[in-house]
């Protein structure tokens, strides 16, 4: 088989902004964790799957196995549908308030 590239669970994107590492970042259809920071148009390898703690709404309680969505603007995960991108599901109970939460990435963006 000559034309498979790579398995894509880690992908080495340019970001558009600074990025710390460790960020949730969301490019087009794509959403990741960073491996490593990178200035604006620098090239930074990006996770799509596996379990991450990532920021969360301070204000919600998640379950084990709820939908877990980024919201691109405020960079963190929410449990609200509306306007944000569905990027995996809660694999712990996470309290209100609490600033993380922790993610299973399946690498699919729905």
């Amino acid at each position: 088989m000559k034309n498979y590239v790579q398995p894509g669970e880690h992908l080495t994107l340019t970001m558009a902004a600074a990025v710390a590492s460790g960020a949730g970042v969301l490019i087009g259809a794509i959403f990741g964790v960073t491996q490593g920071a990178a200035a604006a148009n620098q090239q930074v390898v990006v996770v799509r799957r596996g379990v991450f703690d990532l920021p969360k709404l301070a204000a919600q309680a998640w379950t084990v196995g709820q939908k877990v969505y980024w919201n691109d603007v405020d960079k963190v995960c929410t449990t609200v549908a509306s306007g944000n991108t569905l990027i995996g599901a809660a694999v712990e109970v996470a309290a209100n308030p609490s600033a993380t939460g922790r993610v299973l990435l399946d690498g699919i963006i729905r």
